[in-house]
């Protein structure tokens, strides 16, 4: 497209800044030159580079349907590498004696393809897994086949959970039996005796420092899982009774999920420390350290103790958990032990985007041209809201909108009473919606505003109707209102002329995105283009990798997206090859989930189509017709053609 003098001086940096990439990128996304949206596997922007147009139009030749999952497994490759890197070379710098010996909790995606990434890339730096329920316990025992990784097994357990625990420890893998409640002891080693083998045993510390952020309640003394002071000691005692001590090996404690602010996560690291050193201290031979979860990542690029930030880097949590732990071990004269983290979301988020096109927009407030001349018959409040628009300038705009505001609540108590009527209605409406939109135009260089024509600026702006599913694609905006960046892939070359808010195709009114980042604080928001009729513009969630491609539900039955697998080849004059395409839900596959039978669906709709033939309402080639489209229908992709 042609740069006009609206965008003349535009550039590439003004959009970097006005989409906060390189504040939440962590250096994986960036612009071309030619305006596009582009992701630098090695965060290298000279080194290979992936146009992300340019996979939309591979997809698109492929006939592969839009929303679309991007999956970048270089970049998921590169963040269990950069952890495991970064653990290894603090842990040199600080002459710590133990080693790093991470999991993945697969809660945060169990997605197979992921998983098989982690533990392929994993495999060199004995990367394990981690797992909280039976299927997570099945799909780790199947996985985490390196016999030198850790396998830790958290949440409440039960005696076949605990039996296919002893499973993995007697095909030589390296179970943790995570202690969570005081009453699974018994039934470990009941079992454990029954097998005849030996499996090691943690044990989780109820801290009494909480965690701040939005799952503050998954630590401190009251948290759902672990075990009190009392009860640990009480747990040594049972261990030294059985004679089987020697089984425990692990301390691990749990800080929470998406940590905000680094000291709380370096008060626990401090407790949790004590109870390892005393633990040590009163003959207990542990020698792994796991601080559990909680690394956030930058989702608003305010680098903040928001909860939707992090005030600390990944680096920066690494250096605390390894220093505040060999301080205090130093301190106490014990062992240095292998540290585990259950690092999930810092590792994942990156990878995964939702690509949607948006494909139309609402604004049922459009400036349009009206007619504000004075009429004798006009009715008097009529009269009042066209003075009001002849009146505004830039030292009254307040006054004046306060005015219409009373105004147009009068209207609107005139017409329920009868006394305008639907056509002078909708005369002042118009005038009303036209004065606020020259309210915008006068303020919009402002330093302040109130908050009343801030919102206006929400309320006048256009909503962009986008081809996919909050529910289903990113959950958390609407459950938690996480913030989510949402970017434009391309015409980043010219300035965004547009403010719109984002809303899917489902029928509820909270399947919308409005909340969006900004300079300094959350945008009402997103700065946009202005759509081409004939032109394809494409919109791009990101840092979708944790917990939304599993936690969609399927509202109005809209399924799971089709998923595209990239993988860097600097080979290539793309710089990327499709490894995969796999396919989302059909629409059959959808309502089977809803337990209805496709098949007898296919059959009811058969059985009216041929009544109606029979009655010669339809003809016969058309009768055929519909029931082969409602069968191809059953058969395809959820979401819009």
């Amino acid at each position: 497209m042609k740069k006009t003098e609206h965008d003349q001086n535009w550039s590439i940096e003004d959009s970097l800044n006005t989409y906060h990439i390189e504040r939440w990128g962590e250096g994986y996304f960036g612009i071309s030159q030619e305006g596009d949206l582009c992701v630098y596997p090695s965060k290298d922007p000279h080194g290979p580079t992936i146009n992300i147009k340019d996979v939309i139009k591979e997809v698109q030749q492929e006939g592969i349907g839009f929303p679309v999952v991007f999956r970048f497994h270089d970049i998921l490759r590169d963040r269990v590498k950069n952890l495991n890197e970064s653990f290894r070379t603090i842990i040199k710098e600080a002459d710590y004696q133990g080693q790093y010996m991470g999991v993945y909790p697969i809660k945060v995606n169990q997605l197979r393809e992921v998983i098989e990434e982690i533990t392929d890339i994993g495999l060199e730096y004995n990367y394990g897994l981690e797992a909280g329920s039976k299927p997570e316990l099945l799909t780790v025992l199947a996985y985490n086949t390196n016999p030198n990784a850790l396998t830790i097994l958290n949440g409440y357990k039960d005696r076949d959970y605990i039996q296919l625990a002893m499973l993995g420890t007697m095909i030589g893998r390296k179970v943790v039996i995570v202690i969570e409640k005081l009453s699974e002891i018994h039934t470990v080693l009941e079992l454990a005796e029954f097998f005849e083998c030996e499996p090691i045993l943690g044990v989780r510390a109820k801290l009494n420092t909480k965690a701040d952020g939005k799952w503050s309640e998954s630590s401190g003394e009251f948290a759902k899982f672990g075990l009190s002071a009392t009860e640990i000691v009480e747990l040594i005692s049972i261990l030294k009774q059985k004679d089987k001590l020697h089984l425990l090996k692990l301390f691990h404690f749990h800080v929470g999920s998406q940590i905000p602010d680094i000291r709380s996560i370096k008060e626990c690291l401090v407790e949790g420390a004590r109870i390892y050193a005393n633990l040590m201290e009163m003959g207990v031979g542990l020698e792994y350290f796991d601080v559990g979860g909680g690394v956030g990542i930058n989702y608003d690029g305010s680098q903040s103790n928001s909860f939707s930030s992090t005030n600390y880097s990944l680096e920066d949590y690494i250096a605390d958990v390894v220093y505040i732990l060999k301080d205090i071990c130093d301190l106490h004269k014990v062992k240095h032990p292998n540290i585990v983290t259950e690092t999930g979301r810092a590792v994942c988020a990156h990878h995964s985007c939702v690509i949607t096109k948006a494909f139309g927009e609402v604004n049922l407030t459009i400036n349009q041209k009206i007619e504000t001349n004075h009429h004798p018959d006009d009715h008097h409040l009529i009269k009042n809201i066209k003075e009001c628009f002849h009146d505004l300038n830039e030292k009254n705009f307040q006054e004046v909108y306060n005015d219409i505001s009373m105004i147009k609540d009068e209207i609107t108590s005139a017409f329920k009473l009868g006394v305008i009527n639907l056509e002078e209605r909708s005369i002042a409406e118009s005038i009303y919606w036209s004065i606020c939109h020259n309210i915008l135009n006068i303020t919009r260089d402002k330093d302040y505003v109130t908050n009343e024509i801030k919102e206006l600026k929400t309320t006048l702006s256009d909503k962009y109707l986008c081809n996919f599913s909050i529910f289903q694609s990113a959950p958390d905006t609407w459950a938690i209102n996480q913030i989510l960046p949402v970017v434009p892939i391309s015409r980043h070359n010219e300035k965004p002329s547009h403010s719109c808010t984002i809303a899917d195709i489902t029928c509820d009114s909270d399947g919308k995105i409005s909340n969006f980042l900004g300079p300094e604080e959350i945008n009402s928001t997103l700065p946009v283009h202005q759509l081409v009729k004939g032109e394809d513009y494409f919109l791009g969630l990101f840092l979708t990798g944790a917990y939304q491609d599993v936690m969609g539900d399927m509202h109005n039955m809209f399924g799971r997206l089709n998923e595209v697998h990239i993988f860097c080849d600097d080979d290539d004059p793309t710089d990327f090859y499709i490894e995969e395409i796999i396919h989302g839900n059909s629409a059959a596959e959808v309502l089977s989930i809803m337990q209805y039978n496709p098949t007898e669906l296919c059959r009811k709709v058969k059985v009216d189509i041929d009544s109606n033939i029979k009655q010669g309402k339809i003809k016969p080639r058309s009768g055929v017709k519909l029931i082969d489209f409602y069968e191809a229908c059953l058969n395809s992709y959820t979401y819009l053609n």
